[in-house]
């Protein structure tokens, strides 16, 4: 049995952002992970999904180089199994990357499925370090999520998880989706350019649901205009698989496609922790119950990350992680997860950050929109890409910047900038006043921000 003042158990980004942290504070450390440091994010979501994403970028742009003014002779074609190498190039460095902070900082690596003894004490079970005793003044779980595959999904080898489609040996001829959400459109976007025929089910009214409304209805209208067909508010039923493909009835219709995406949701993984033997609750759907500091029932145990089942992103994790480790610190400060960004790497991108139109409707606020298109920035126009607008959603009275939302190039970069402004209760007058280079995409959060008062020079 080892002695540890802090172990992490899970080295996504959650995990391995708390383990470091702890570290570099002073605590003796360990972390148990079962699998590659990570997580989810860097192995099978985030960086793999970005890197496919920023190749199929590089193809786009070369198609349309005559738009430019640049002549390219010869074929133009993805070569798929090239792009698989160069993820798999990506997250190789990255992985090495994470395994060398954590020895810098001192931390000790179990490897293996963490599984309670008790409050104070963990088992390795399974992997290099099976067997391994560790006992603890505190535990943080971040053993994050895993896609979720309702029991109604008949098993086969044509229907997929996001897991499995990242590493598809073979560019499919058609691809059919069962959820317009998040996952569902990035993957839907992404395969489309690549000359796939997409079709996306989503059974409520429009995609990206959790997202505001006039985003949605751009990139739906953007995602049609490239081919990608959306079937909404009818549920896929009867499907089936065969050795050659799937198909399944979206209401009178049959759907056929080479290969089935399932991306409906994400389920915590925390079934195989033994949480009773530690006193830690866990809610109906499995996700650990903690409260506003991330402590869990058992006061030296706390979660964070997908497991929790809050926001679901990596940075909320890698932020909660942060907060816990300032909590063992004695340096508790309030976590400002309500101030939380968005970012969908779609065609546009989408970036929001703060409450939606519906949502300040829903709640009887009276709130003021300003509104900058992509389409009169100079910079948007230069690089040919002026789909998309800018928005901000300010109070009516007080105008603090309640809300940014923004669709179009660069989204998910731009949206930076209205996380600080918000989390400092800044004024849409007082962001329209900070001077924005020109010529830039950041100008249109500016140009927004006066249009708040019907004060925005390029607008007539």
């Amino acid at each position: 049995m080892e002695k540890f003042d802090v172990c992490v158990i899970g080295a996504g980004p959650g995990g391995y952002v708390a383990a470091i942290r702890a570290g570099q504070s002073g605590f003796k450390t360990a972390i148990v992970e079962k699998a590659f440091p990570g997580g989810t994010c860097l192995n099978v979501g985030c960086i793999p999904t970005k890197t496919l994403i920023a190749g199929v970028g590089v193809y786009a742009t070369a198609r349309r180089a005559a738009e430019f003014g640049v002549e390219i002779s010869g074929e133009i074609r993805p070569d798929w199994t090239r792009m698989l190498a160069r993820k798999d190039d990506v997250i190789g460095k990255l992985r090495n990357g994470i395994s060398s902070l954590l020895k810098s900082a001192g931390v000790t690596v179990f490897s293996g499925r963490g599984e309670f003894l008790s409050r104070r004490q963990l088992m390795v079970a399974d992997g290099e370090s099976a067997g391994s005793v560790i006992e603890a003044d505190h535990f943080i779980v971040a053993t994050g999520s895993e896609p979720l595959v309702p029991g109604f999904i008949p098993q086969g080898n044509r229907i997929l998880t996001s897991t499995e489609l990242l590493s598809l040996p073979k560019l499919p001829k058609s691809l059919l989706i069962l959820g317009g959400g998040v996952i569902g459109c990035e993957f839907a976007c992404l395969f489309a350019e690549l000359g796939v025929n997409v079709t996306v089910v989503e059974m409520l009214p429009r995609i990206l649901p959790q997202t505001g409304g006039e985003c949605a209805k751009l990139l739906a209208r953007e995602m049609s205009r490239r081919g990608i067909r959306i079937l909404n508010g009818t549920p896929l039923s009867e499907i089936k698989c065969t050795a050659r493909g799937v198909s399944g009835k979206v209401g009178a219709e049959t759907v056929k496609a080479d290969y089935l995406l399932i991306s409906i949701g994400r389920k915590p993984v925390t079934a195989d922790l033994n949480l009773p033997a530690a006193g830690v609750r866990v809610d109906n759907r499995g996700f650990i119950e903690v409260d506003e500091a991330f402590r869990t029932s058992a006061p030296n145990i706390f979660a964070i990350g997908d497991a929790v089942g809050k926001i679901m992103l990596a940075h909320w994790a890698s932020a909660a992680a942060e907060n816990v480790v300032n909590t063992l610190r004695g340096k508790s400060v309030s976590f400002p997860g309500a101030v939380t960004p968005g970012c969908i790497f779609t065609s546009p991108e989408i970036g929001t950050v703060g409450k939606s139109e519906e949502q300040l409707k829903s709640e009887g606020v009276d709130y003021v929109v300003g509104k900058f298109p992509f389409a009169a920035l100079g910079k948007a126009m230069a690089m040919n890409q002026t789909e998309g607008f800018v928005k901000i959603l300010a109070d009516a009275k007080s105008d603090q910047v309640l809300g940014v939302h923004i669709i179009g190039p660069h989204a998910t970069d731009l949206i930076a900038e209205a996380v600080p402004a918000m989390l400092m209760e800044i004024t849409a007058r007082e962001l329209g006043r900070a001077i924005h280079a020109h010529p830039t995409l950041g100008e249109a959060m500016m140009e927004a921000a006066h249009a708040v008062h019907g004060e925005c020079a390029h607008l007539p």
